[in-house]
């Protein structure tokens, strides 16, 4: 029997090239660097890892009670979800089993997460469900990350110092969002790429390569049912916002709205107010990850005094104000702060 011969045009499925995928793209990367010898390497994997199990639980919760309050606060005085306790235990699983962390911080714990593997050249600081409030209303949520090398001894236990560092001491950062797709955007200091999850193949893709965020946007970002809270400054940009008919968009899941802003440019406001002075957002584990994959696209993160970057840390739980985004947006609201 004649077997028909499919005629493949260039827009054809068949004709698009096979996808990179996150292992193909970490083990390429690898090999650039002639110093590398794996262990980065496989802790973004472990992370990856975690991610995929969080996306089956995020894709299910509400089949099988996982929305929800737990009935208790967390360390940040906040209404712990059942899914935030999850994801805090899915990763720690996941990186004290891959060996190559060391510790961990959590906003999910007060203290120091020792894994035992004292012979782990680096510490994870992260978020493991940023937004998880919204879970229960089928709304994005997150997953946020930021790597450091250890300054302690290799095989001595890890100490706050090694946590403590400072922004500018990353080696590798970024997010996870569960969304419409699930998506991993991370850099390890130099290109930003972002890796779509395929659930039948139980792969990331790459699919937003080299990511560059536009230098302005016309997306404006914040709770505004604070507004009353914020400094002067703040109002007068917001007011000049809204006077250019610039386009608010509040989801209340971080990484939702920076990676919304990222790819169409925008800013993100977290200022400081009235009930929370010192800010709300985490320093360690949201805002020096963000700040870090954000100047790698080429945007710009302040608390409105400085960079977020050149923070000097003092506490695993650290608060700070937030304004991050598109430089030309993030640049006039700070002439108006000052």
């Amino acid at each position: 029997m004649d077997v028909q011969q499919i005629d493949i045009t260039a827009s054809h499925p068949l004709a698009l090239p096979v996808g990179v995928t996150l292992d193909r793209y970490i083990m390429h990367r690898q090999t650039a660097f002639p110093y590398a010898t794996g262990e980065l390497s496989q802790l973004l994997r472990d992370i990856a890892l975690a991610g995929k199990i969080i996306h089956r639980e995020v894709n299910r919760a509400g089949l099988i009670d996982l929305t929800g309050g737990m009935g208790v606060q967390n360390v940040q005085g906040e209404s712990q979800q059942k899914l935030d306790m999850i994801a805090n235990i899915r990763f720690k699983r996941a990186l004290t089993n891959g060996g190559e962390a060391c510790a961990i911080i959590s906003e999910e714990e007060e203290d120091i997460i020792y894994t035992g593997n004292n012979h782990g050249k680096y510490v994870v600081a992260m978020d493991p469900l940023d937004g998880s409030s919204n879970i229960d209303v089928n709304v994005s949520i997150g997953t946020i990350f930021s790597i450091y090398r250890r300054v302690t001894p290799i095989g001595s236990e890890p100490t706050l110092a090694d946590f403590l560092q400072g922004g500018r001491r990353q080696v590798a950062a970024g997010y996870i969002l569960y969304g419409s797709s699930t998506i991993m955007v991370y850099t390890t200091g130099h290109s930003v790429n972002g890796f779509t999850y395929d659930a039948s193949l139980g792969e990331y893709i790459l699919s937003h390569p080299d990511i560059h965020s536009p230098c302005t946007g016309q997306i404006y970002s914040c709770n505004d049912g604070n507004v009353d809270g914020y400094e002067d400054g703040v109002k007068e940009y917001l007011t000049d916002c809204r006077k250019k008919q610039y386009t608010a968009r509040y989801i209340g899941s971080l990484v939702a709205d920076f990676h919304r802003n990222l790819l169409k440019g925008g800013i993100y406001l977290y200022p400081p107010t009235k009930k929370s002075p010192d800010g709300k957002l985490r320093l360690l584990y949201e805002a020096f990850p963000l700040a870090f994959l954000a100047e790698k696209a080429g945007c710009l993160a302040t608390s409105g005094n400085q960079a977020i970057l050149d923070i000097k840390p003092s506490s695993l739980h650290q608060r700070t104000p937030l304004y991050i985004g598109a430089p030309v947006m993030v640049e006039s609201l700070v002439d108006m702060l000052t």
